[in-house]
Formats: C-alpha cells, structure tokens, sequence
C-alpha cells in the first residue's frame, strides 16, 4: 500500500486557523521522530515534517509553519520570496496534537491569529500545503498540493493553492 497524504484546513470565528494531516500507509517504511517535548526548531524540512505557507491574496509577504510528528515545531515570516522578516514568531506556539496507529499519522495544529499575516476585510488567505516524507533509509519525498516549478519549492506562490474567505467579522476581530 502506498503512502498517502491528506490535509483539512478551516478558520475558526476568532481568526484561528485549524490543520488536520493524515499521513496513511505502511509507517513502518518511514522515518517518524519519537515525541519530545513541544519546542521550536529549525530545520525541520530535514526529516519527516507537515507544513503550511500562509499569505493574503495580492501581499508578497507570507508565513511558514512547520510540524514534526515528534511535537516541535517552527514558524517563519518572510516579507517576500524567501526574504526572512527580521522579527520572530517563535514566541507563539502553535497547538499540535499527534495520534499515531499502525498504518496512519495524524497531526492536528491550531494556529492562533497572531502566527497568521493579518487579514483585511474581504481578503483571502491562499494556504501552500506541503510535507517532506523521510523514508526508513533517509531519502525523502516532497509532498503538495501544487509544484509549480521543476524542483520542489513550497515557498513558490503558485504552490499556495488553497483559498479560505475571512469574513467581515472575522476581519473585524482580529484587528
């Protein structure tokens, strides 16, 4: 049975934005970090981690989460195509909550407003969902909705693909 990635995003009422991975197959093939206690750090794309670039339709500006199943976790923000911001989003850590069975991962993350890019009213997110898959012999697969580029490049903005509407209340109480 081969691997298999799905991913489900909704905003919440307060502005929050909700993730749910579900990684299937044989895990036993694949490298998944133990659980250690929830901590930011970088480089998570090394191994086997979910992620999710956040931008506002028509803003360059963008952020990068990312999740390991191990329960770490780092955020980014970028004021254009891979041009860091030099303030930190560390200090905001996302919830993650990870159950794993036999044949299936899933990671949930609940993103607090102030680790998304700030939303007008009337705008829309455009969300990237990606994942980099660590095989049990250290070679890794690269996971998203779109590639838009030869290589895989989750910073690209053609490979945010999903759209989700913040509606005029939800604008409202986020600023």
């Amino acid at each position: 049975m081969p691997i298999s990635i799905a991913v489900y995003a909704s905003l919440s009422p307060i502005g929050s934005l909700a993730l749910r991975y579900s990684v299937r197959g044989p895990l036993d093939l694949l490298s998944i970090p133990a659980t250690l206690p929830p901590s930011f750090i970088d480089d998570l794309w090394g191994h086997t981690c979910l992620e999710v670039f956040v931008a506002v339709a028509g803003s360059n500006a963008y952020r990068e989460l990312n999740f390991s199943p191990s329960g770490q976790w780092a955020a980014y923000a970028f004021r254009d195509y891979r041009e860091r911001e030099n303030f930190s989003i560390q200090e905001i850590a996302p919830e993650i909550a990870v159950t794993r069975l036999d044949d299936s991962l899933e990671l949930n993350a609940v993103l607090a407003p102030a680790l998304l890019p700030f939303v007008a009213s009337g705008k829309t997110l455009q969300l990237g969902l990606s994942a980099v898959i660590e095989a049990a012999d250290g070679s890794r697969s690269y996971w998203a909705l779109a590639h838009p580029a030869a290589q895989p490049d989750f910073h690209h903005r053609a490979a945010r693909t999903l759209t989700l509407a913040m509606n005029n209340s939800l604008a409202q109480n986020r600023s």
